[in-house]
């Protein structure tokens, strides 16, 4: 391909890149115009800011805003709605939320872009709060930010107002489009109302692998292994694929129910698809292995597993170290979690009581002498309860 001779011939290059995926070489195409002498202007920046959060570089997506600011082309619309969007996306909130403020003009597409930063960034107090401004700027209301609020409500586990977002999307929209079916069933299965979310699946017009999957999980997670299974299987008949998250909540519901034989077979199934397993899928094969008290096995598979053991999976074999009275299994698995976790006191806890249940209190006393030597308190357990906020329902509605 000949290089590129005016301005408007790289902007075309660099766009054409970002939007069939190739981000890397729409940068190194920046790079390239840049050292031809070429000054980018309002058309250059957006393609070439969205590909550095594709990319992950925060580097490139500093230099592109100083850059930016240098040309003045940062209070241009497009300009500022790719910085917000670039930045929410490398999970640098602060910055993205200075930048939308600082914007003069800011359309629909931004506040939700924003809306989306906060629920998808881990943010839903903050991501609600944003949306009572919105609704004082009279700002549009969309599919995309229903499926925003979705997301918060379902992070915070807030039926009341989750549900006032289903009745505004049913007044809202004709039809039910699937990212926001989606969105109501993900919601509705992290408050725990499995019935709402199964009717929602139930009325969706169209479903994809998403729609099961969420729903396979919700009920693994909830302990309904019999539903989940069924629904794993009622997916392979219908013809929908399965990917990574659909066998993650096949495996939880073996697990939750003991069926390791069949937990084995979806691990095996899955790897027939081609799909390879990872952490979280080895968590719910030791997971399933030790509620069964299969204890040495579950140490053996995570001794031979291609990936290091996190935490949450070396603590749930240590809890079934414990109830199935596996001494030298809790030892060992006690020690590599002190050397990962040091001043975490459950996990000496976990052993000094495992000592106890096994009538080695010496043991247990030498272990809880050494959490004060080491200065390792015990930390007090806290719950969460659902409270009113300063959003009010007639602000969904």
């Amino acid at each position: 391909m000949p290089s590129p001779t005016t301005l408007a011939s790289f902007n075309a290059l660099v766009a054409s890149l970002a939007r069939s995926g190739r981000s890397a070489q729409a940068l190194c195409t920046f790079c390239d115009m840049l050292g031809r002498g070429f000054t980018p202007d309002h058309f250059t920046l957006p393609p070439v800011i969205r590909s550095c959060a594709i990319t992950g570089s925060a580097a490139l997506a500093s230099s592109s805003h100083a850059l930016s600011v240098k040309i003045g082309a940062h209070g241009n619309l497009f300009v500022g709605s790719a910085l917000v969007l670039c930045y929410a996306s490398l999970s640098n909130l602060p910055d993205a939320r200075r930048l939308f403020d600082g914007m003069r003009h800011r359309d629909s597409v931004l506040w939700t872009s924003m809306l989306s930063a906060y629920a998808q960034g881990g943010k839903p107090e903050e991501a609600l709060r944003f949306f009572g401004r919105m609704v004082v700027a009279e700002v549009q209301l969309d599919a995309v930010v229903m499926v925003s609020l979705l997301l918060a409500c379902g992070q915070l586990g807030w039926r009341r107002h989750g549900r006032s977002v289903h009745a505004c999307c049913i007044r809202m929209f004709l039809g039910m489009p699937l990212s926001l079916g989606n969105a109501l069933v993900d919601m509705y299965v992290k408050c725990g109302e499995l019935a709402f979310a199964e009717q929602v699946f139930s009325m969706m017009p169209r479903r994809d692998v998403i729609s099961w999957s969420t729903l396979i999980v919700g009920h693994g997670l909830s302990g309904r292994s019999d539903v989940a299974l069924r629904l794993f299987d009622e997916m392979g008949i219908e013809g929908v694929e399965q990917n990574s998250v659909t066998f993650l909540g096949a495996l939880s519901a073996c697990a939750h129910s003991g069926m390791v034989d069949k937990a084995y077979a979806i691990f095996e199934q899955m790897k027939q698809q081609g799909i390879k397993p990872e952490l979280k899928h080895y968590s719910c094969m030791a997971d399933a292995l030790g509620r069964a008290g299969r204890v040495i096995e579950a140490v053996n598979l995570i001794e031979e597993m291609p990936c290091k053991p996190d935490e949450a999976m070396l603590g749930g074999v240590l809890a079934a170290c414990r109830v199935h009275g596996e001494m030298d299994a809790a030892e060992r698995i006690s020690k590599r979690l002190m050397g990962m976790s040091p001043a975490k006191s459950g996990y000496y806890m976990s052993l000094a009581n495992i000592y106890s249940d096994a009538g080695r209190y010496g043991d247990a006393e030498r272990i809880r002498g050494f959490m004060k030597e080491v200065k390792v308190d015990k930390l007090p357990g806290y719950s969460s309860v659902e409270l009113d906020i300063s959003i009010s329902e007639s602000q969904f509605v």
